[in-house]
């Protein structure tokens, strides 16, 4: 199956059992959380004309080339009186207008005489260097709609706006379930033919940033009856995520379990490396199974689990940022499937990691993107291609 449509599949499955449950969260607790409903300007930002400069402020048709006396200092935070006629006011960056200027001239133009009044060197202007009440928000203004993850910048607006806490929708709740004799947990004596597992804290520390709930299901042997036991077991998640069990070989008790008490939907794509997906549901949770080589679950979750957890919470633009970039390398043989490398930029051009490997993780630790390269198409050095950023999948 071609990525976009196993990807189309994914998201129109996602977007009809979406997460609905919302809860009130204070603002520390909403990085990475999805906004349940819009974000409502209460207030107008600024809430009264400020000055965007240290200077002076006064009336333009006050200043006729005579040194004006100073009446008042203004420091942001304090409420000034109304600017008397025929002075100025010093005011500093964010301080209110008094009532009656209308410009606001930089300290660099101001002459301070001997004594104390002050004249201007360059021209005024009205308006000059005011921030107007409700340049940023008015009252009643939507400033983040639904949908809107939350990153450091969302957080910060909703604070401007004096927002303590967000309606968000209620974390995902992910199972992340390993599967493989070979597998040993970090820490633990190598047995003959084992494996560290990379893949189960590769995850979890993936979905944590994802702002997801993660139960950590463990390590499941290599047998049929484990598997329906830990997928039976985990009723009340959201998503079963697994990686391994998921290939053609006598192996794949994730897919048998899904075909005889469950419910395949996807199964094989067109993408190297990942080409053993499975997508299906067990007595209604959905189980999303990757692949085991560890680059091959890096971009199977970047591509296509990253982007269905996303639209479960609602969020409505899941597309990574991609980027056409020329190439610093020769792709000579086409493929018959979509092929994501691991690459990053240098010196203006795309380079690839000598090792393409779905079972070698450093490339990806090396690399700050995945490039694209279709099927059926070759590239030469100095081509252009496509370039996601490692960046705009990680969080």
């Amino acid at each position: 199956m071609p990525v976009e449509v196993a990807l189309a599949r994914l998201l129109d499955m996602a977007a009809a059992a979406p997460i609905l449950m919302r809860e009130e969260a204070p603002l520390a607790d909403c990085m990475g959380r999805v906004l349940a409903e819009p974000l409502v300007a209460m207030l107008d930002l600024p809430p009264w004309p400020n000055s965007a400069m240290d200077g002076y402020a006064l009336r333009v048709a006050d200043s006729k080339g005579q040194p004006l006396p100073v009446s008042q200092r203004i420091f942001a935070g304090q409420a000034p009186h109304p600017l008397e006629p025929g002075t100025c006011a010093r005011i500093f960056t964010g301080a209110p207008l008094p009532a009656g200027a209308d410009c606001v001239e930089m300290q660099e133009n101001a002459i301070v005489h001997d004594d104390q009044r002050v004249s201007f060197s360059e021209p005024l202007a009205n308006g000059q260097n005011i921030r107007p009440q409700g340049q940023e928000t008015t009252v009643g203004e939507t400033v983040l709609v639904a949908g809107t993850r939350l990153g450091p910048i969302e957080l910060g607006l909703a604070a401007s706006l004096g927002r303590a806490s967000l309606k968000v929708i209620r974390r995902a709740r992910v199972a992340v379930l390993s599967t493989g004799d070979e597998l040993v947990e970090p820490g633990q004596p190598l047995g003959p033919g084992q494996i560290y597992n990379s893949n189960r804290r590769l995850l979890c520390s993936w979905l944590q940033r994802l702002g997801c709930e993660v139960i950590d299901a463990g390590i499941l042997a290599d047998d049929l009856e484990m598997t329906r036991a830990a997928l039976t077991g985990l009723g009340n998640v959201d998503l079963i995520l697994s990686t391994g069990g998921v290939s053609v070989g006598e192996a794949d008790w994730l897919g048998h379990a899904l075909r005889e008490e469950g419910e395949l939907a996807l199964w094989k794509l067109a993408i190297k490396p990942g080409k053993p997906l499975t997508f299906g549901h067990y007595r209604g949770v959905p189980v999303l199974g990757l692949p085991g080589n560890p680059a091959s679950t890096l971009v199977t979750f970047a591509l296509l689990a990253r982007p269905y957890l996303l639209r479960r919470q609602g969020v409505g633009d899941v597309t990574p940022l991609c980027f056409s970039m020329p190439a610093g390398f020769n792709w000579p043989r086409p493929g018959v499937r979509r092929e994501y490398l691991r690459a990053r930029i240098e010196l203006g051009r795309v380079v690839l990691y000598p090792n393409q490997s779905s079972g070698v993780l450093r490339s990806a630790a090396w690399a700050e993107g995945l490039v694209e390269v279709r099927e059926g198409t070759t590239v030469q050095e100095g081509d252009r291609v496509s370039f996601i950023p490692l960046s705009e999948v990680l969080g």
